[in-house]
């Protein structure tokens, strides 16, 4: 959509309120409402593919972006998604700030919440510090990545992807393969793609599956070849080495020869199978560069740009009611 007057009437066909004041995590959501924040966010791939990328319905809000874990795309992603929408955006630089300095995380919400921001983007190496925070402030909070639990943007720029190369969700092999164990991408992935009606795998050595995983909808495999016969979608998650205290696999150069993406493995799949990255890729480690950069194949960079559009839709939507719009 590229007429400003069509895209400043939310309304649409959803009149009724995004029943969510916060994004923090992909459970809970209804596949419906996941649809429709896909749809949402193409009309912002196209205004962001366009001349003009900037839109004001933010102006006069404050953003914060609060990351307590290093982050390079997703940070500047939403910090390029609040400013083309208009807002005032302040990026928290947590090495500077008094949790450095032994301040709790409650004191740290509250003192965010004391400064009247408007919606909070939070990024922490702690499963549930989103929540702890989402529950103390006042305004929207979306969850930019928290610990093992769940990365909801990337799940919904994901899926926003797939469903642009593939034209549909529903009835598409995927293949999650990697580091599960330690994958908050992985968790909210599955979660997006079985609500969306995917069949999805997950490919990962023994020590790299978390157990009972089958409970979530999804057939796991230790034996990479197996599990990426056929797939529509082969998505590779980063090792996690740092996350890592022990021997959950033997060396980089046995894993890769296991469990990383070649183009012989890459053969095993559909023949059209698009492959997928969340990124920063471990180059030579879970994927080969060949893999990574045929453009026949590979979305990995048309990951990174889905992610601006979905945060765009996500930031709109949840204002929407601190500005008095009705509706999506």
């Amino acid at each position: 959509m590229s007429d400003p007057a069509a895209r400043a009437n939310p309304l649409g066909d959803r009149p009724h309120p995004f029943p969510h004041r916060d994004l923090v995590s992909i459970y809970g959501l209804q596949p419906w409402e996941i649809t429709g924040l896909l749809d949402e966010a193409e009309q912002w791939v196209e205004v962001n593919r366009g001349r003009t990328k900037h839109d004001e319905r933010l102006r006069g809000l404050t953003l914060i972006n609060a990351f307590f874990e290093n982050s390079t795309r997703t940070l500047l992603s939403f910090e390029i998604a609040g400013k083309r929408l208009g807002a005032d955006v302040v990026n928290m630089a947590v090495a500077q700030s008094s949790v450095k300095k032994g301040e709790t995380l409650i004191d740290t919400a509250m003192t965010l919440n004391a400064m009247r921001a408007d919606v909070i983007v939070i990024r922490h190496e702690s499963s549930g510090a989103v929540q702890l925070i989402a529950d103390k402030v006042d305004c929207p909070v979306l969850n930019a990545g928290d610990g093992r639990h769940e990365h909801p943007t990337q799940a919904l720029l994901d899926a926003l992807t797939i469903r642009r190369r593939k034209g549909r969700i529903e009835g598409l092999t995927v293949a999650i393969c990697g580091d599960v164990l330690h994958s908050r991408v992985a968790r909210s992935n599955i979660l997006c793609l079985t609500a969306l009606g995917a069949e999805v795998r997950v490919v990962a050595p023994p020590t790299l599956l978390p157990p009972a995983i089958e409970a979530m909808g999804v057939t796991p495999f230790t034996d990479f070849d197996e599990g990426i016969a056929g797939a529509d979608v082969v998505m590779m998650l980063r090792l996690q080495r740092e996350r890592m205290a022990g021997g959950f696999v033997p060396s980089p150069r046995e894993y890769h020869m296991l469990h990383g993406l070649t183009p012989e493995r890459l053969a095993r799949a559909a023949p059209d199978a698009l492959v997928m990255h969340p990124g920063p890729m471990n180059r030579g480690i879970e994927i080969a560069s060949s893999v990574a950069d045929d453009l026949q194949r590979s979305a990995i960079t048309e990951q990174v740009e889905m992610g601006v559009a979905v945060r765009m839709a996500c930031l709109d939507v949840l204002t929407r009611g601190r500005r008095g719009i009705e509706g999506w």
